[in-house]
């Protein structure tokens, strides 16, 4: 690998990405860096950015770009992400775009992956999707773990997040689509951008997606 890797990774709700970035990062060594993930650490470890965090969400307000940004920033300084990360929700917009760059220095973005689906397959896919409250382990709707409410992974308590149904994904993707089509046209305008199809099986889409990397001397 050539220097630090840092790989974004796009994509609807629903197209795969937090699948393939867990596969990517033990391809690539890498951690798979998720803005939920960071959130939620966050608050739970109680640092000062998480208070901040805590303190917006009970009040019922939206993250902002700030935080967040700062949130990452604070992410990319720990020893695991020292060789590159694969970036999962992160940047969404084109100003988190710019943040990004800003503290990312000369390293930079090497690709970024649009993992591409249709909305009738991502109201499909989020419909049957079941999530642990506390761990966040994915299942399907007719998984043992979907059907018993029980994780397998921590025994947490797994349900259908009120944000999986269809009225909310519907919304979901229209916020997608309003802010993530200025910031595919951010990353296209440098030639970064590469289109994978992400509606075939998990193992396809992987194999794909090692090849781009291998194209980008990224393994």
């Amino acid at each position: 690998m050539a220097g630090r890797a840092i790989v974004v990774v796009l994509g609807k709700q629903g197209a795969g990405k937090g699948t393939q970035c867990d596969r990517l990062s033990e391809n690539l060594g890498i951690p798979h860096v998720s803005t939920g993930d960071i959130l939620r650490a966050a608050v739970r470890e109680r640092t000062p950015l998480g208070l901040e965090v805590e303190s917006v969400l009970a009040a019922g307000n939206l993250v902002s770009d700030d935080l967040v940004n700062r949130l990452v920033e604070e992410r990319f300084v720990q020893t695991d992400a020292l060789r590159g990360a694969l970036l999962d929700g992160f940047p969404r917009t084109p100003g988190q775009a710019e943040a990004l760059d800003t503290f990312l220095g000369e390293d930079g973005i090497k690709v970024v992956i649009d993992l591409e689906v249709s909305s009738e397959l991502v109201i499909e896919r989020l419909s049957s999707r079941r999530v642990c409250q506390e761990c966040g382990a994915i299942y399907k709707d007719t998984d043992v773990a979907a059907i018993s409410g029980t994780c397998e992974r921590c025994g947490g308590d797994v349900i259908q997040r009120p944000d999986d149904f269809p009225d909310a994904i519907a919304r979901r993707l229209d916020t997608y689509e309003r802010d993530t089509a200025p910031l595919k046209e951010f990353y296209e305008r440098r030639g970064l951008v590469v289109t994978v199809d992400g509606s075939r099986s998990p193992d396809e889409v992987t194999a794909d997606l090692v090849e781009v990397l291998k194209s980008r001397d990224l393994t």
